[in-house]
């Protein structure tokens, strides 16, 4: 399905399969919000090294150096996914302006759903009523539909949408899973990759997970393609439900209503 930038693309693009994406996003930010109005929590946050904070830009900086020098050990993609990107220049400065929005909004789809579920339930009594992160994502999403509909990108359908395929239910789960995690580690992808910048060492984990997680998936193979999400996609999928509800439930403490750091993290 794509990370949650990816599926409100989809979706503003036309495809009704993303709205499955989109459903298992929010049943999983639903779960994810249970646990942490349980207690659940990884820690109080704690004071680092200044140097910490610049392990993950300077991996970026590398990684910016080697796709401009192209060394003969580095292979880029001539075909597929991989190939089709905007010209370099151009996405470094759509980038920055990105990066800097998001930094300065605090923006977060999955900070957004959350807010539809924390209005009022009495086991988050507390968290912030705001609905500035939901203004966000309907503000990016309709931008995005009409942009798709300006560049004649926009085809309403089911059937030959890009990157598509009828498993609708490996869809709805492959999100939740998105979604359950989001809300353990206060984030969806995207804001974590803003946090890493801002020098947040757990974000840094987290970015480094993801790069080690994409990694594997194209390596071996686990990704969904137009005939259908693979056998061992699913049983991927399957593990990483089942490994964030014992991580959700080792690290519930139940004396606590809401983890301190998650109701700071909607603030």
């Amino acid at each position: 399905m794509g990370c949650p930038i990816k599926m409100i693309f989809r979706i503003c693009a036309g495809d009704i399969t993303a709205l499955f994406g989109f459903f298992g996003l929010a049943a999983g930010v639903y779960i994810g919000i249970k646990f942490v109005g349980g207690g659940f929590r990884l820690g109080n946050s704690t004071q680092s090294p200044v140097a910490n904070a610049f392990l993950i830009p300077a991996l970026m900086f590398i990684l910016l150096i080697i796709l401009l020098w192209e060394p003969s050990f580095i292979s880029l993609s001539n075909k597929g996914a991989g190939a089709q990107h905007a010209p370099i220049y151009i996405s470094l400065l759509a980038g920055l302006i990105a990066g800097a929005l998001a930094q300065r909004t605090g923006f977060c789809v999955t900070g957004g759903i959350a807010r539809l579920f924390l209005w009022g339930p009495k086991e988050v009594k507390g968290c912030p009523k705001s609905t500035g992160l939901l203004m966000g994502i309907i503000s990016f999403f309709l931008i995005a539909f009409f942009a798709s509909i300006l560049t004649g990108q926009f085809l309403l359908g089911w059937q030959g949408q890009p990157s598509s395929n009828e498993s609708y239910g490996w869809s709805f789960l492959g999100m939740l899973m998105v979604g359950f995690g989001s809300v353990l580690i206060k984030g969806c992808p995207f804001r974590q990759v803003v946090l890493a910048g801002q020098g947040d060492s757990d974000a840094g984990a987290a970015f480094l997970g993801m790069l080690t997680g994409a990694a594997l998936v194209q390596n071996w193979g686990l990704g969904g393609n137009a005939v259908g999400t693979p056998y061992e996609g699913k049983v991927a999928v399957l593990l990483g439900i089942c490994l964030l509800f014992i991580i959700g439930l080792i690290y519930r403490n139940r004396e606590i209503s809401i983890a301190p750091e998650f109701q700071a993290g909607l603030d």
